[in-house]
This record gives structure tokens, C-alpha cells and sequence, in this order.
């Protein structure tokens, strides 16, 4: 194969690797794999231990957003 050839094909999987690495992260801070229906599936087969567990988590989250808003700094999305 010639040099330009080649060349070429480095150019287009380089090019085609950032596509799917913009793709990849536009989905993460878009939200499109949260499951959301996960929980709730999740939820009804849990004890009420594990659901108030679950609810604290939440709200420590929740806290720690808050605070770190406060500092100056802001998550994407």
C-alpha cells in the first residue's frame, strides 16, 4: 500500500474514534443511560429498611450537590 493510502486510513479512524468518543460522552452528560425505571422495578421487592436506605442516600447526594454549588462549582448538565 502507498503512503497516502495509509495515511488516509489513520485520518479516517482518528476521525471516526473522536465521533464515537463525542457520541459516548454527549450521552453521559445528557442523561441517556440513567434507568430510571430500574429503581422503581427495584423498589418493589425491597423491605422498608432498604427503602428508607435508599432515600438517605438520596439525600446525602442531594446535599453534597448543594454544597459543592455553593463552593463554586457546577456540575454539566
Amino acid at each position: 500500500m502507498s503512503s497516502g493510502i495509509i495515511a488516509i486510513m489513520i485520518g479516517v479512524s482518528t476521525f471516526l474514534g473522536a465521533l464515537g468518543l463525542w457520541a459516548l460522552l454527549w450521552g453521559l452528560r445528557s442523561g441517556q443511560f440513567d434507568d430510571q425505571n430500574k429503581f422503581l422495578e427495584g423498589a418493589k421487592f425491597d423491605g422498608e429498611d432498604e427503602l428508607n436506605d435508599a432515600i438517605n442516600l438520596e439525600k446525602r447526594k442531594k446535599e453534597i450537590k448543594k454544597k459543592k454549588e455553593q463552593k463554586g462549582y457546577a456540575p454539566p448538565g
